[in-house]
């Protein structure tokens, strides 16, 4: 797998101008430098190079203390210099690891580069055209590769979510799938059952916005691939885009060595030193692990990490939940009918701005009961039994769930909060 990221920077990678790649008019954040002017000289923005080393070691990478930008070079309308700066053989990060259900996923480096601009094919004047909109060239873009170690099209698109969900975690992105700011590609190859080592050919998926057409299309590439393979023949090595409509792959351009792109040292920047000072300062920004922290609350708290994943994204987000469980808990509140009640939306409280304070008290609010007697109840309770015999026959055939439309109907009749087990008891020595 390899996945381009656009960081949320404010400025550019290698220039001043506004971060905004989907900003709302064309081409009004641009300069010399990301329009490749002759004679425009980069510079490396320090807080991208930052970012990029937090993802590496968060997925435990280790650093290249002595790095690089080199020059990629290709032709396309939306790459203006006619290369990219980017990063060869001493990216930033390498060697790191994010486990999957599957079996753990090596990732070989982490590299910074700048985004290219963004090609829109329209009609203007009744004729086809391709359009460019340079305000993406330059946004600040981390790459991650892979090693060969997934194994399905379900592997796949679990590695993408984890990915995904450190990398808002950090807050260094909001990997908007829709708008480009998190792009999943695939190379994919098929070896039989037993062989060792890689076939000698891979397909590329690129540019795959979603992670259901990213196993979509792999699932594709797999049958397709493979009924070449029988026939004797070898996959052509080639990029492929995916047709979400179709659910098929198609052919876009046959596919680049690396010595196609003459990369070579960029002369316009120096080489980047990571010195141990700059490095522990990196260090320090790096929050605790994440499924530490969800194992954390599992243990304490009984809150279930899938639950708890929905509630939250950023360090900052984490860091309010765990304020506002910590004092649920001294406050004698069950901390994992509150976290499901957060998910469920059914606090009225808002998520990360009101205080741990204001938000216990809008659950104890939603969940404390009012003051009825049980005569009260029996009374809305023989009402709902007399004008529903229908669902009295239900419960009594063995329909345990009808016994959920009489506490609805009683609560409705009464408008008053009433314990739900109470509740229940009442209707079933009524019945």
């Amino acid at each position: 797998m390899e996945v381009h990221v656009q960081l949320k920077t404010k400025s550019g990678m290698f220039c001043g101008c506004e971060n905004n790649p989907n900003a709302e008019k064309p081409n009004i954040y641009v300069c010399p430098v990301c329009l490749g002017l002759p004679g425009a000289i980069p510079v490396a923005n320090k807080k991208a190079i930052e970012w990029t080393i937090k993802l590496g070691l968060a997925l435990g990478c280790k650093i290249n203390t002595l790095s690089k930008f080199d020059r990629k070079h290709y032709f396309y309308p939306d790459l203006p210099k006619g290369y990219q700066i980017s990063q060869y053989d001493l990216p930033f990060c390498y060697e790191g690891k994010i486990e999957t259900s599957y079996g753990p996923v090596r990732i070989t480096r982490i590299h910074l580069e700048e985004d290219t601009g963004k090609l829109i094919h329209s009609t203007v004047n009744g004729k086809k055209v391709s359009l460019i909109d340079f305000n993406r060239s330059g946004t600040p873009l981390v790459e991650i590769v892979t090693e060969p170690d997934i194994k399905s099209a379900a592997q796949a698109k679990e590695y993408a979510k984890k990915l995904r969900q450190v990398i808002r975690y950090l807050d260094i992105s909001d990997c908007d799938m829709e708008r480009g700011g998190m792009r999943l590609e695939a190379n994919i190859s098929l070896r039989k059952k037993g062989d060792n080592g890689l076939p000698n050919y891979k397909v590329e998926l690129k540019n795959i916005n979603s992670f259901r057409f990213l196993e979509r299309g792999i699932g594709y590439e797999e049958q397709r691939q493979s009924e070449i393979l029988e026939k004797g023949e070898t996959p052509i090595q080639e990029t492929r885009g995916y047709n979400a409509e179709k659910d098929i792959t198609y052919s876009q351009r046959t596919k680049e060595e690396a010595a196609d792109y003459r990369y070579f040292p960029d002369p316009d920047l120096p080489p980047i030193k990571i010195d141990a000072g700059w490095l522990d300062n990196i260090k320090a920004t790096v929050p605790e692990p994440l499924d530490a922290v969800l194992g954390e609350w599992e243990s304490k708290y009984n809150v279930k990490p899938h639950l708890a994943e929905i509630i939250f994204e950023t360090q900052a987000q984490m860091e309010w939940l765990s304020d506002l469980f910590g004092k649920a808990d001294i406050a004698k509140v069950a901390v994992d009918k509150l976290a499901n009640m957060l998910v469920h939306k059914k606090i009225k409280a808002e998520l990360f701005v009101d205080s741990a304070e204001k938000v216990i008290e809008a659950y104890k609010k939603e969940t404390t009961a009012d003051e009825i007697t049980d005569n009260d109840l029996k009374e809305y309770i023989k009402k709902a039994l007399k004008t529903n015999p229908g669902a009295v026959a239900d419960y009594k055939s063995g329909k345990a769930a009808a016994i959920n439309f009489f506490v609805g109907a009683v609560m409705r009749e009464a408008r008053k909060k009433i314990e739900f087990n109470r509740l229940v008891k009442l209707i079933k020595e009524a019945i």
